[in-house]
């Protein structure tokens, strides 16, 4: 029986060891497993860092996409009504007898005036002014030493701005120097 306690014993040691030995054997499994599930976690959280700032710039880039699409549909209309506005200008420069009708197409013209006004349409202002090429569309020049040259004599057709950028420049009588 000794010999059989004594066969008992290294197998209890080697079961006990057994253990012990895989446990440690497992540790360094479980650890580079942790490293590696950490790395990844890492990886990921960068990756998702990167994929929202895209999506927000992304946003961004097409809300501003979209409002300067929306600009430039409100320009597009904006000037398809300048004709009517330079109609309703020439008609009331004529005269006319029924006086309560002139009154009712100034109420009218002003109305649109303003409504455009409100989109933001700007008069360029150019009567009086030095001619510039950016603003003005020269349709006639006259010889005078009478103002200084450059300068706008009279205004044909009136120019306009909406919303600070250049929707239709003026056209305009100049005044160049007599030589």
């Amino acid at each position: 029986m000794d010999a059989g306690v004594g066969a008992d014993a290294p197998e209890g040691n080697g079961a006990a060891d057994a253990p012990k030995g895989h446990g440690a054997a497992a540790a360094d499994p479980a650890a580079a497993e942790r490293d590696q599930l950490l790395r990844e976690k890492a990886e990921l959280v960068e990756l998702l860092k990167r994929r929202q700032a895209e999506f927000e710039n992304f946003r961004r880039r097409a809300e501003r996409e979209k409002s300067e699409v929306l600009e430039f549909a409100h320009s597009d209309s904006v000037r398809a009504i300048l004709p009517i506005l330079d109609d309703f200008e020439r008609a009331l420069k004529t005269e006319t007898v029924d006086k309560e009708f002139a009154r009712g197409m100034e109420l009218i013209y002003q109305r649109l005036a303003d409504t455009l006004k409100k989109l933001g349409l700007e008069t360029i202002t150019a009567k009086g002014q030095k001619f510039d090429p950016h603003l003005h569309h020269a349709v006639d020049m006259v010889e005078t030493n009478d103002v200084e040259e450059q300068t706008i004599l009279d205004e044909y057709q009136p120019g306009y701005n909406f919303r600070g950028r250049l929707l239709r420049p003026a056209m305009v009588k100049v005044a160049v120097t007599k030589k």
